[in-house]
C-alpha cells in the first residue's frame, strides 16, 4: 500500500489537475507510464510488457514504457480519470469496465454476439473499431491497441452438469455484470455479480451454486479443486484496450509516434494466437486436474443464444439508445 501511495504521489493522481507529464522539451526523452490490472503471468500483461521492450528497442531509449501491472500505479476504476487528467500517460480496461459511462464499449461482450475467431482477427483497424474508438476520443482518451482476451466462457457447477437452459433454473451464479445478466435470469438463474477472486470461496461454501468465467482463469483460480463439471462455450468476447492521454500522443515528435503505433499494431496481433493457445492449454490442464468438460456443440449454441441473448440486447440498446444498434451492426457486418 505504501509503495502504492508512493507512485500514485509520484504520478501526480493525487493532483486532480496536474499534468506534469504534458509539459516536455522539445527533443527530450519520452516517459510513457502505462497502468493495467493484470498480474504479469497474464497473457495481456506479457503481450504489453512485449510492447514495452520493442518500443524502447526501436527509439533506442529514447521512450521508455514504464508498465505497472497489477494496480501498482492506479486502481482499474482509477486508471480513466488519470489517464484523461494526464495524470499517467496510458493505461488498459476491458472493454465491459466502461459500463455506463461508454455502454457501446459492451458490444462485443454481448451473449453469442461476436465470437467467431476470424471475425475477432479482423477487428483492428476495422469499421467497427474505429467507430469506438471515436466514442473513446470523445470521452478524452485516445485508444491505442485492441488486446483480445477471451472468448471462450465456462460455466462450472458441482450436483450436475449444465448443459441445457433448464439447467441453469434455480441456481445461484456468479454474474459478470448487470447487463449480461440479462441472459441468466432469462434462463432462471439468480445472478450475483461480484470480483473473479471472491468467486471460488463462495462457490466452496455454497453462497454460489454455478461459476461464469473464462476458461484460463478457471485455471488460474484452481476451480478444478471445488467444481466437478464445466461446460466450455464461446459465450462472449473480451477484448483488453489500452488507451493514451490524446494532449500528451499529439506533443510527441512523429517518430515517436510511428514507433509507438508500429508497436502497437504488433501486439494486437501477436496477441490473438496466444489468447487462443491459452485457452486450448487450459481445457485441458482442467481435465488432467479432473474436470468433467462438455464442448458446446453448434445446436446447443444456437438453443443457448435463442433463450438468452435477445433480452441482453434489449437491455442494451435502452443503455446506449443512439450509438447502440450501430455498434451491434459493425461487428456483426465483419
Amino acid at each position: 500500500m505504501q509503495r502504492r501511495n508512493l507512485l500514485l504521489a509520484a504520478s501526480g493522481l493525487a493532483l486532480p489537475l496536474a499534468q506534469p507529464c504534458l509539459a516536455r522539451a522539445q527533443g527530450a526523452a519520452v516517459t510513457m507510464r502505462l497502468s493495467h490490472q493484470y498480474p504479469p503471468s497474464h497473457q495481456n500483461a506479457r503481450i504489453i510488457a512485449s510492447f514495452a521492450e520493442r518500443v524502447k528497442e526501436r527509439s533506442q531509449g529514447a521512450i521508455d514504457v514504464q508498465v505497472f501491472p497489477a494496480e501498482q500505479l492506479a486502481k482499474a476504476g482509477e486508471n480513466f480519470p488519470g489517464v484523461a487528467r494526464g495524470a499517467f500517460e496510458a493505461a488498459a480496461a476491458v472493454n465491459f469496465q466502461w459500463g455506463n459511462t461508454l455502454p457501446e464499449m459492451n458490444a462485443p461482450t454481448l451473449p453469442y454476439l461476436f465470437t467467431d475467431l476470424e471475425k475477432i482477427k479482423a477487428f483492428p483497424g476495422s469499421e467497427a473499431a474505429r467507430f469506438l474508438e471515436g466514442l473513446l476520443q470523445k470521452r478524452a482518451v485516445r485508444n491505442l491497441m485492441w488486446l483480445y482476451t477471451t472468448r471462450q466462457a465456462i460455466f462450472t457447477s458441482n450436483a450436475k452438469p449444465i448443459v441445457t437452459p433448464q439447467d441453469f433454473k434455480g441456481l445461484k451464479i456468479r454474474g459478470l455484470n448487470a447487463l449480461t445478466d440479462h441472459a441468466l435470469t432469462a434462463v432462471g438463474a439468480a445472478p450475483s455479480s461480484m470480483p473473479g477472486p471472491e468467486v471460488p470461496q463462495a462457490l466452496q461454501s455454497g453462497v454460489l451454486d454455478a461459476g461464469l468465467t473464462d476458461v484460463s482463469a478457471a485455471v488460474s483460480r484452481r476451480f478444478y479443486e471445488f467444481q466437478k463439471f464445466g461446460t466450455v462455450t464461446p459465450w462472449f468476447c473480451v477484448f483488453t484496450h489500452v488507451y493514451v492521454n490524446p494532449r500528451w500522443f499529439d506533443g510527441l515528435r512523429p517518430e515517436h509516434r510511428a514507433i509507438i503505433e508500429a508497436a502497437a499494431g504488433e501486439a494486437e496481433q501477436a496477441q490473438i494466437p496466444l489468447t487462443e493457445e491459452v485457452a486450448t492449454k487450459a481445457v485441458q490442464e482442467l481435465r488432467e486436474r479432473g474436470m468433467t468438460l462438455h464442448m458446446q456443440g453448434e445446436a446447443e449454441r444456437a438453443a443457448w443464444s435463442a433463450a438468452m441473448q435477445k433480452p441482453v440486447i434489449d437491455a442494451f440498446l435502452k443503455l446506449a439508445p443512439e450509438n447502440g444498434q450501430r455498434a451491434i451492426d459493425l461487428l456483426r457486418a465483419l
